[in-house]
């Protein structure tokens, strides 16, 4: 059924893969997918994996899920595309009108597009043209957190500080101004032997002083602030206070500057609430969506703000104050019918409340990983966890950068039938909403196996 050999070697010959050193892959072979079903992939051998990455953060209710395929289906014999420009279909209708009962009231008005990137794209030319339309022409500027990671996009990549990904690409960014990060793991603040999910940490919020300090001093030239609630995901799972969101909407508000919740990663249940901004008081003014929204079947996204930012826009003047921004999949009926499905089942099984036990046992469980002197921090929330991997933690002592203890991780836990990416060497899992404690039982002893064998090959 599938020509496995003919596969890889299309690959190697014309394929250029994301996010992959493919000199890595110059006598290895990548793994060739073929199915999925529940938390499992399978390959093209019939070997099964566990898929604790929710196939880049996207998947919410595991692989084929009856429901979203049947929706798929149905759609197919309806209406494939159009475009949305002055035209609409009852799946856009029913996404937005669906999605609406989830979130803040305040937070009305719909922009869809296609992917995380552009949905923070959105939101930039939004906030930035918003101010230029009430006449404040000075407010052009963006704030963001290092080691933030918003899309890779040139505006999205404007608003990034991880310098692996974006200093490289400095001549194609705009001007924006980088405030410290909520680092949690390594905060000589926090009192807390690990950071879990940073509701102990018994800080002042010290590191909120470096955001206060731009924002106060550039008040007139910020547009707006855009930051990843509760948890960065490409800086290693690091996960941060609410009091940080609430403190900074609070500033933001008495500062008239606006604010973007990036939750692209973060949506649709996979910190423990439906949003992680409803684990805080902080509303933002736009909240940015992809990924999770169509359950990780297809490309769609959505960028959500308030009814006063949409009203600076309706106008007669169209040349200055028309919304110039579209793509041609905006709002895909295709994209849409999965969305449909996805939402319907947040709220027919009460997603992810019902899923409480299998969240606490799940937090139960990485806590086997606090024994370990090779394990220098643990974090979690909601689905997401993440485990340091370093020489000591007694002695604080990392692993050499160039030891690439993460990928050596990686390669072992394919031969314990678990896919891993790690991120540097931070060990992570990203576990749809489905996953069950059988699955959580086996996915954390084979993690842990594949730490072991690998640290222990690494030596002290």
């Amino acid at each position: 059924m599938y020509d496995k050999e003919r596969t890889l070697a299309t690959d190697r010959r014309l394929i250029w893969h994301p996010y992959t050193q493919m000199k890595d892959y110059a006598d290895r072979d990548p793994l060739v997918m073929v199915r999925g079903e529940g938390v499992k992939l399978y390959d093209a051998d019939g070997t099964e994996y566990y898929d604790t990455l929710s196939s880049w953060w996207c998947n919410v209710h595991g692989h084929g899920h009856p429901d979203i395929n049947q929706g798929l289906i149905d759609q197919l014999g309806r209406l494939e595309h159009v475009h949305f420009a002055g035209i609409t279909h009852p799946g856009a209708a029913e996404v937005v009108d669906r999605l609406s009962a989830f979130l803040h009231p305040s937070l009305c008005r719909h922009f869809f597009s296609d992917s995380g990137a552009t949905s923070t794209e959105v939101a930039l030319k939004m906030a930035f043209q918003y101010w230029q339309n009430l006449g404040q022409k000075k407010k052009t500027r963006f704030v963001f957190l290092e080691n933030a990671y918003h899309g890779d996009t040139a505006g999205a990549m404007s608003v990034g500080g991880i310098a692996l990904y974006h200093k490289l690409y400095a001549p194609l960014r705009f001007k924006s101004w980088q405030a410290a990060s909520p680092q949690c793991r390594t905060c000589p603040h926090r009192k807390s032997a690990f950071t879990y999910a940073a509701r102990d940490t018994a800080c002042a919020l010290e590191c909120f002083q470096s955001m206060e300090k731009i924002l106060t001093r550039r008040r007139r030239e910020i547009a707006a602030v855009i930051v990843e609630p509760l948890l960065q995901g490409a800086a290693g799972i690091s996960v941060y206070p609410p009091a940080y969101l609430e403190r900074l909407r609070e500033l933001t508000r008495e500062l008239d500057i606006l604010l973007i919740f990036d939750e692209v990663a973060t949506g649709f249940g996979r910190t423990g609430t439906r949003f992680a901004y409803q684990q805080s008081g902080a509303v933002p003014d736009f909240i940015c969506l992809a990924k999770g929204l169509t359950a990780g079947y297809l490309p769609m996204a959505l960028t959500v703000t308030r009814e006063p930012i949409y009203q600076a826009f309706v106008s007669d003047d169209l040349a200055s104050k028309t919304f110039f921004h579209g793509h041609t999949y905006t709002a895909n009926p295709l994209a849409c019918a999965a969305a449909i499905e996805n939402l319907k089942l947040f709220e027919t099984q009460d997603l992810p409340a019902s899923r409480a036990k299998v969240l606490a046992y799940f937090s139960q469980r990485l806590r086997q990983f606090e024994s370990f002197d090779f394990i220098g921090d643990i974090r979690q929330l909601g689905f997401v966890g993440a485990v340091d991997v370093v020489k000591s933690r007694a002695a604080k002592k990392r692993f050499e950068p160039a030891r690439r203890i993460g990928w050596q991780i990686y390669l072992q836990s394919l031969r314990n039938n678990l896919l891993l990416r790690p991120l540097d060497d931070t060990i992570y899992w990203f576990l749809p909403l489905m996953v069950t404690k059988e699955d959580v039982d086996a996915i954390l002893a084979k993690s842990r196996e594949a730490i072991q064998t690998v640290v222990a090959a690494a030596g002290k």
